[in-house]
């Protein structure tokens, strides 16, 4: 029998990972960058207003909000060059005045030249007026057309975006495997990039094996149940990031089984089929598929899903899953087995869910010698915020087949090999399902 560790060694080690394509970047989210994106510009590329208010040179409104001399005297001593200078009445401290000679808009290609003692209203994003090195916030001031009193001096550079303040030539804006998110859109759009290089999400075909099964638009004969599998684990693919492909129900015959699979291996970075996994139905299948390479039926050290297949199908050695009939075996044995390889080939840096470790609530047993997954309910304890852990179901195995259960559960508990019972207050790992909203 051989070991979770060893068989999941031996999955990780086939992963067949997309080549890089380009997309454009509206379709780039969510998916690992593949190339570094270098800029080969400033950005911004010019100097631009960073608030609504009025470009000045910061020299000409020194004055502004200090506090006002003891007297007119010294007020009029003040050495304030042309610039005007007074105190409001009922104020502590100084205004500036000066005459406003323009209005500068964003997207303006019409270049002012300030000149000095003068003031320009501009606004968010506008280019600077030549000489002007500062932007006074509308706040700070009366809001004037013609003239603006200004109560807050600045600072040389203050509420301006300066040419390159974001990236400069050669700076890398986007790095390669960097998980392309809303900010990597708008930075790559703002570098002038349509499209960029991204692994793409590795496609996984689905197939659903046995002559019992129909698809759920029919209603089933005697001896048939409906299909659940192929759209189960369909699902557990798409929520791992994968492409996917659901063909559906096919039977056990021999040459029909051999071409379905034989096609969705040449479009197909994952296979995954399932259906009976064990006794003379899986012989038959190996059989159907010897042609194409050895898929080995094994007994992996794990509940559920002691029975499993798994080979590399094809002259492109596409992993080739077989999971069982049972719909709780089949999705357990994915998230193990099949997710953390769809998270490799998409890049990822950590292919496994993330797993903490709790107390239990109640007894859980497991089974001697292998590791177990049970199905889990999580939750957090509101005085010492510890996680806690109890079993779905009745069973304190957690290992019975209904599917509903698995619907409730939020985690996989997981039990060590050599661990028979687990005791209430006892800690164990955890590992998170996808998050329910």
């Amino acid at each position: 029998m051989r070991s979770v560790e060893d068989h999941l060694s031996l999955v990780t080690a086939s992963v067949v990972a997309p080549r890089p394509v380009q997309v454009a970047i509206s379709e780039s989210q969510g998916l690992l960058c593949a190339e570094e994106v270098v800029t080969d510009a400033p950005l911004p590329s010019f100097d631009q207003a960073a608030v609504d208010g009025y470009a000045v040179r910061a020299v000409d409104v020194v004055h502004a909000g200090v506090e006002a001399p003891a007297t007119d005297e010294d007020l009029d001593a003040l050495d304030t060059g042309d610039i005007e200078v007074s105190q409001p009445e009922g104020s502590d401290d100084l205004v500036v005045h000066l005459p406003v000679v323009g209005e500068v808009r964003a997207g303006s290609r019409t270049p002012i030249r300030l000149q000095p003692g003068q003031a320009v209203r501009v606004h968010t994003g506008a280019p600077m007026p030549t000489l002007a090195d500062a932007v006074v916030p509308l706040r700070w001031t009366d809001g004037g057309d013609q003239r603006v009193m200004i109560g807050h001096g600045v600072e040389s550079g203050d509420y301006v975006h300066r040419v390159g303040d974001d990236v400069q030539p050669g700076d890398i804006a986007v790095r390669e495997g960097a998980v392309i998110g809303p900010a990597q859109v708008g930075l790559l759009a703002a570098v002038g990039r349509s499209r960029v290089a991204v692994h793409p999400r590795p496609r996984v075909a689905v197939i659903a094996i046995g002559d019992e099964l129909v698809d759920i638009d029919r209603d089933p004969g005697p001896g048939q149940v409906y299909d659940v599998n192929s759209y189960a684990l369909a699902a557990a693919a798409r929520d791992a990031g994968a492409d996917v492909h659901r063909v559906g129900v096919t039977v056990r015959d021999k040459n029909r089984l051999r071409e379905v699979v034989e096609a969705q291996l040449l479009r197909s970075e994952i296979v995954v089929l399932c259906g009976a996994v064990g006794g003379e139905a899986s012989r038959d299948v190996a059989d159907a598929l010897s042609d194409l390479g050895d898929l080995e039926i094994t007994r992996i050290a794990m509940h559920p899903g002691s029975v499993q297949g798994f080979g590399t199908l094809g002259k492109d050695q596409i992993p080739t899953f077989w999971l069982p009939s049972n719909p709780v075996s089949a999705l357990v044995t994915f998230e193990v087995m099949v997710r953390p390889l769809i998270r490799i080939a998409l890049g990822k840096r950590q292919p496994m869910r993330r797993t903490v470790t709790a107390r239990t609530v109640g007894p859980i047993q497991s089974v001697d010698g292998r590791k177990g997954f049970l199905r889990g309910q999580l939750m957090r304890d509101e005085r010492s915020g510890d996680y806690l852990v109890q079993v779905i179901g009745e069973s304190p195995t957690g290992t019975s087949h209904l599917l509903a259960e698995l619907a409730e559960a939020n985690c996989l508990i997981v039990v060590d090999p050599d661990v028979e019972e687990l005791e209430p207050g006892d800690r164990v790992e955890v590992m998170f399902l996808a998050q329910r909203v």
